[in-house]
């Protein structure tokens, strides 16, 4: 009877530990899973950092280049505008002149003074109405050559932007010719490790990257310090983290923490 309890308590102990040794190798595959998958997200990182600017240099130079279209077109329509005037102008002092000159035709055939002075009168007049149509036009003049100049000024921008563009989208197009193979490989490597990685995990994971500036969420630890925050790791959280019996996180900038075991692994199979 003893001995059927002995080995009872036997197996259960051996059971046990098979447990604890299955719960290790779990989180343990967890861990190298999300730090496979860190290394390989900050090689897409890298890949678009190279990239740099130019993306939004030619998203920034598109939009200068439609605002410029769009102000040398206005520039058009207001210089046609004013043209317009300047003709309207002209035509109405062509009318004024042939009326003083139909005044002065009849100054010539009054019957009195007071019909002679009522003309002289009229041509005064109109006279004045010439002097300011003919101020119209020199300020309407003036402003079609100042819109002619800024059209033109624009039009020498617009050809220089045009061919900074024409650069930078030769530059991009070569970057990412470049890159796009390796990014592909790297992004579906990426899709394989997040399919090894439960999804409440998975989350904390990309939550933790978007909101770091480094877009680091798993870290080894270097010189007894967190490699993302590079605050001191207690003694007993770092014998916690060699043990792989659950997933710690730094108490300072909330990154998962993985020991040089798991790295040097991890770097090995990549």
């Amino acid at each position: 009877m003893s001995s059927n309890i002995d080995q009872t308590k036997l197996d259960a102990s051996a059971a046990e530990e098979e447990n604890s040794e299955i719960l290790e190798l779990t989180i343990e595959k967890k861990l190298k899973a999300l730090y496979s998958l860190q290394q390989i997200d900050s090689q897409i990182d890298k890949i678009r950092i190279i990239r740099g600017e130019l993306p939004l240099e030619v998203q920034d130079l598109e939009d200068e280049i439609a605002g410029l279209q769009i102000r040398i077109a206005k520039y058009k329509d207001d210089a046609k505008t004013l043209e317009k005037q300047i003709s309207d102008k002209t035509n109405t002092i062509k009318d004024i002149k042939l009326l003083i000159k139909k005044y002065e035709e009849q100054q010539m055939n009054v019957r009195n003074n007071r019909e002679y002075d009522a003309l002289t009168k009229e041509i005064e007049f109109q006279n004045l109405e010439i002097e300011l149509e003919e101020k119209r036009i020199r300020e309407f003049t003036h402003e079609l050559d100042t819109k002619n100049q800024l059209a033109k000024e624009s039009r020498t921008v617009l050809k220089e932007r045009e061919a900074d563009l024409k650069s930078k989208k030769v530059e991009l197009k070569d970057i990412v010719a470049e890159t796009e193979k390796e990014e592909n490989t790297l992004l579906k490597k990426s899709e394989m490790y997040s399919k090894m990685i439960e999804d409440r995990l998975l989350i904390a994971y990309q939550r933790i990257r978007k909101n770091a500036r480094n877009g680091l969420a798993v870290v080894q630890i270097e010189r007894d310090a967190c490699n993302g925050c590079f605050n001191k790791i207690p003694p007993q959280h770092q014998l916690d983290i060699k043990m792989h019996k659950k997933i710690i996180v730094c108490e300072y900038c909330g990154r998962i923490l993985v020991d040089d075991n798991i790295a040097n692994q991890v770097k090995l199979e990549l």
